[in-house]
């Protein structure tokens, strides 16, 4: 006669938690932090790829800055340089802006209101979020690890191309979304192993964003958040269904099928 066999369930010991690091810098007038997490965040290539990165950033804010005199931008402003004696990311950060307005039916400008009362060209609202996504590729190329860059609470989240997106070796960043009326309680939280997250509104800085159809600021309570594929045109979209019409809506919904938007 045969003994029955035994069994019991088999119990595997938890996935340990990704080894994380974080560098924080002031750049362009704000809090910007870089996160590792996986693999050898300490090790010689992730410090290059860092150091890299804030480079680029710090490039851009050297440029399109608004505070620094010797910015290619500030010397345009003056008319003492015309665009071809700027940096080529002038040119290109003109024909972002012109398509933008286009795509979102003039809710989206980079001809801004000065401290003098006239308009001029100030792509502020499109340099952040670009930066980072230039940024990020510095960051793309390091093997088992995923990143998470913050600017200013606008965020893009990355890794590796063999980083898996779901299942258990994926890693995964939970993102908070403040409510704009109780900037001390959490609206609502995202989940996201690749992708970006823009806020636009009112509530962290008051009546700053312009609206072109007006010609005034924006001062009414509330805030919009984009997310998808680039932080680029999830800000811009961001502050342009702050403060659009019902046409910048419709244009979102035909437009940018890769992204998706949340008002509070």
């Amino acid at each position: 006669m045969t003994r029955p066999r035994q069994t019991s369930p088999i119990e595997t010991a938890p996935t340990p938690a990704p080894a994380r690091r974080a560098w924080v810098e002031q750049i362009m007038g704000m809090p910007i932090s870089i996160h590792l997490r996986g693999a050898d965040v300490d090790g010689p290539a992730a410090q290059e790829a860092v150091a890299g990165a804030f480079r680029i950033l710090r490039e851009m804010d050297s440029i399109f800055s608004t505070y620094r005199e010797d910015s290619d931008l500030m010397r345009l402003r003056r008319e003492e340089v015309d665009v071809a004696q700027c940096s080529p990311l002038v040119e290109e950060a003109l024909r972002i802006g012109q398509e933008a307005e286009v795509l979102t039916r003039g809710a989206f400008t980079t001809l801004l209101p000065t401290g003098d009362g006239d308009l001029a060209f100030d792509p502020t609202g499109l340099v952040k979020g670009w930066a980072v996504d230039r940024a990020s590729v510095r960051l793309s190329g390091l093997e088992g690890i995923s990143f998470c860059i913050n600017a200013g609470g606008d965020l893009l989240i990355g890794a590796h191309p063999d980083m898996p997106t779901d299942g258990p070796r994926a890693i995964t960043w939970r993102v908070g979304v403040e409510d704009p009326l109780d900037r001390q309680r959490i609206a609502s939280t995202l989940t996201l192993t690749r992708g970006a997250v823009a806020t636009s509104g009112t509530a962290a800085r008051g009546a700053h964003l312009y609206d072109p159809a007006t010609g005034k600021l924006v001062g009414r309570p509330g805030s919009v958040t984009v997310t998808g594929p680039t932080l680029l045109w999830a800000d811009i979209w961001a502050t342009a269904l702050f403060v659009g019409s019902e046409l910048t809506g419709e244009a979102f919904a035909t437009s940018a099928t890769d992204y998706l938007s949340t008002a509070l």
